[in-house]
């Protein structure tokens, strides 16, 4: 990770900016103490799309909610 001052880091703020974007950090300091950091944004996620699947067939099992009975009591606090 590079450090420059903020003088440097304002006079350089574009050229930074493409670094960051290629995927490195910066650390922004002020007489020698670094007080920023510059990272790159995650990537924003595409949203969903509603009835992506519609259509296409699906089941469920019979059992699918069912669990044991020893782990039932167990979240009910029962003791066996």
């Amino acid at each position: 990770m590079h450090q420059y001052n903020v003088h440097e880091a304002k006079t350089q703020l574009s050229a930074l900016l493409e670094r960051v974007e290629a995927g490195e950090e910066i650390l922004i300091a002020r007489a020698g103490c670094p007080i920023a950091r510059l990272v790159p944004l995650a990537p924003q996620r595409q949203a969903r799309v509603l009835g992506r699947y519609a259509g296409q067939p699906f089941a469920i099992a019979d059992d699918f909610d069912a669990l044991p009975r020893d782990l039932v009591d167990a979240f009910e606090g029962e003791t066996p």
